[in-house]
């Protein structure tokens, strides 16, 4: 494989932009960043009063002075940041008054869900829209997780607006960083991951994924993450009492780190863990990461950030493995070259897990999604350890333990292949 410096190409007018917003933070001009601020406008934007919440209020504290004094966040970054934000918080505030005029929302029952995790590129989406496409199983799309309450005025079960914006939202990405695509799909009304749900805690790996933001980082590790848990879980109810759906295909990497608190708030769920060979997951990730982060930042260093994931997943699958020896019976392992080589033969394993008959038309629609969603669908995507600064003699060892314990094999070619 080729090894070429790793470069993410903006559009002109956002260079421009960005450039153009120095000198205007330079006087204090730009996006504001302050909790009163974003406590402020997301009142306004709810229409309802802020109610003190020491979880969020003290996260919301700890993430925007990490993001104020370390992210090193662009003009257009700052600016996306600060509506993200007040979405969030409006979000919030919408979800406490619709749980106080319909309470019985949060009596509804959510079903055992089937959980994918595995580290980032292990399959997991590739698995999860397979999966969801069983007419009989329920996923959370796109526009679900960025928007999952309904607007004040929208009538039951006509979520058009929602999805209208997560479209142009996707299309705005499309502009910012096309290059994404060839590595994680985003699409309005496709499934997409659930950590979406645990960010609107402020709890969650999402400000990690997308900023440099260690001190908000060191601070997470520390908390209680089950009231986040709960969260999730009460936005769950909340799209299942807008659209009843059977029961829940999850995914995100994420759970990873937190299994014991996500088995404690679904304690009968299924979990499926993919595994690959780590020398080529820690390449794509690192890629995908440093993509993801110059959405926001013109300043990313990417040989920081993928030693800094290599340290943190390697502990997290430490943690996982601990985690996951009081609950075997709970899991259900995936090997990428099996998903690749025979993925209906993994969905028969789990279905058999889930103690679910594999339907007829599941196995149509799964099929069909299988033809829809082909690898490569959004360009290829390239990528070496080389260009993250990392060795795969270096990877190999942070993850000794992870590849011993589930017998994964190297794979061939990709990053191991002899420059």
């Amino acid at each position: 494989m080729t090894t070429t410096a790793f470069r993410v190409t903006r559009p002109w007018p956002i260079r421009m932009l960005n450039h153009a917003g120095r000198p205007l933070a330079r006087i204090g001009a730009a996006p504001r960043l302050d909790t009163q601020h974003l406590r402020a406008a997301a009142s306004r934007a709810a229409g309802l009063p802020w109610i003190p919440d020491d979880y969020l209020d003290t996260a919301l504290d700890v993430l925007v002075a990490s993001l104020r004094d370390e992210a090193e966040l662009s003009f257009l970054g700052r600016k996306m940041v600060q509506v993200r934000l007040v979405g969030m918080l409006s979000t919030r505030l919408r979800l406490r008054e619709l749980i106080r005029k319909r309470p019985e929302i949060a009596e509804l029952r959510v079903e055992p869900p089937i959980v994918i995790v595995g580290l980032q590129r292990t399959g997991t989406t590739l698995l999860h829209r397979l999966l969801a496409a069983d007419p009989a199983a329920g996923s959370m799309r796109s526009w679900e997780g960025a928007q999952p309450l309904p607007h004040p005025d929208e009538p039951t079960g006509a979520a058009h607006l929602r999805i209208a914006k997560a479209a142009k939202d996707e299309a705005s990405l499309r502009y910012l960083a096309p290059q994404f695509f060839a590595i994680h799909s985003v699409e309005a009304e496709a499934p997409e991951e659930d950590v979406l749900l645990l960010d609107f805690a402020l709890h969650s790996q999402m400000p990690e994924v997308m900023f440099h933001v260690p001190s908000y980082a060191s601070w997470l590790a520390a908390q209680n993450m089950q009231p986040a848990y709960e969260l999730h879980r009460l936005l769950l109810q909340v799209l299942q009492w807008q659209q009843p759906r059977g029961r829940w295909v999850l995914k995100t990497p994420a759970h990873l780190e937190h299994l014991d608190v996500l088995l404690r708030v679904y304690p009968d769920a299924v979990v499926v863990w993919t595994h690959r060979d780590p020398a080529q997951t820690t390449a794509s990730s690192s890629s995908m990461l440093a993509h993801y982060q110059a959405l926001f930042s013109d300043h990313v260093d990417h040989h920081r950030l993928s030693r800094y994931w290599l340290g943190k997943n390697a502990q997290i699958i430490d943690r996982a493995i601990t985690v996951r020896g009081n609950h075997p019976e709970s899991f259900v392992d995936i090997n990428y070259p099996e998903l690749l080589n025979d993925p209906m033969s993994s969905v028969q394993r789990i279905h058999d897990a889930a103690g679910r008959p594999l339907s007829d038309a599941a196995v149509a629609a799964m099929q069909t999604s299988l033809r829809t969603n082909r690898q490569h669908k959004h360009g290829e995507h390239r990528y070496s350890l080389e260009q993250f600064g990392l060795t795969t003699e270096e990877v190999d060892d942070a993850y000794q333990r992870y590849v011993e314990h589930f017998s994964i094999e190297r794979e061939s070619g990709g990053v191991r292949e002899r420059l």
